[in-house]
């Protein structure tokens, strides 16, 4: 029996359902080196600004039990220069592209989406709505504001457009519904987690920021709990994201209801672990004999919704 490992995410192509998540893997060729990356699904790039940001100052990331606290400041080179280099470089692995995008207000995730849109190599764009905006409060806080970015986006872009959203909500299914509601084509589920640690040796944070965003194994139950629950609502496909280590964990989002996965600190431990999921979904289908991954997707809510 030979188990297929195709999806279609939002009318696209992808041989199998892993992908990079973004923010830890660069802007995506950068590891061409080190794994054969047209064995992945789909890459999704770190996330893009309209105008280059520096990022937030030294310390930014601490390792931390179980997980990796982070707090990057969104740190790129602006999309104009991404559009010159890191693209052309991208378009030539052969798999398909989503560029991350963030804004601080509506009118900059618009202007980046008019770069990026109908340009070669870009599959689909992933709004990146866990960030702040100028008022210093996460996007995803404000369902006007969702429905708005969304929106605004969706009318000027020539590809699918993505949410990806945090999980520090009150119903994640509420805020799921105003994205698709909206108009959005997927959604992503969902983004690292609020937290702070503390170096008891100097008393001090150990990010410059205090706080950050925890990523990692540690976050995994939460975030299935999100794709579990959203899935049950919603008809876009999700995305399922967070603590993904191995080709089980990717398995356990994809019965909650993610038609497809994007992996990040796993593959900051070791880029070779995201080769390594995808044979270890196709092992374990193997082992159950289910044909194709597509028909465990959700079964889950189906079964015991």
């Amino acid at each position: 029996m030979k188990t297929n490992l195709n999806v279609n995410f939002s009318g696209i192509e992808l041989k199998n359902p892993v992908l990079t998540a973004s923010g830890t893997f660069g802007y995506g060729y950068e590891l061409a080196d080190l794994i054969p990356l047209n064995e992945l699904g789909g890459i999704v790039t770190k996330t893009i600004t309209l105008r280059p940001r520096e990022g937030n100052l030294q310390p930014r990331i601490a390792e931390v039990e179980s997980g990796i606290l982070n707090t990057i400041g969104l740190q790129n080179i602006g999309v104009r220069a991404f559009v010159e280099e890191p693209l052309e470089k991208l378009n030539r692995i052969g798999v398909p592209i989503i560029v991350s995008v963030a804004g601080s207000k509506t009118s900059e995730y618009i202007e980046t989406v008019k770069i990026l849109s109908g340009r070669r190599g870009v599959s689909a764009i992933e709004l990146n709505l866990s960030c702040p905006n100028l008022k210093k409060k996460i996007i995803c806080h404000d369902l006007c504001l969702v429905s708005e970015i969304i929106r605004g986006v969706k009318n000027v872009s020539k590809v699918p457009v993505i949410a990806k959203l945090s999980p520090l909500v009150t119903d994640i299914v509420e805020i799921a519904l105003a994205a698709q509601n909206s108009g959005v084509d997927g959604l992503t589920l969902s983004n690292t987690y609020p937290a702070m640690a503390i170096n008891i040796e100097t008393f001090k944070p150990k990010l410059s920021t205090f706080r950050g965003g925890v990523s990692g194994s540690c976050i995994k139950p939460m975030s299935v709990r999100c794709v579990y629950d959203a899935y049950q609502s919603i008809k876009v496909p999700i995305i399922g994201c967070g603590g993904i280590m191995t080709g089980e964990d990717a398995i356990e989002f994809i019965l909650a209801g993610a038609t497809v996965v994007s992996v990040g600190s796993s593959s900051l431990v070791s880029p070779q672990n995201l080769i390594k999921i995808i044979y270890g979904i196709k092992g374990i289908l193997e082992r159950k004999n289910i044909n194709s991954v597509k028909d465990i997707i959700g079964i889950v809510n189906k079964s015991f919704g």
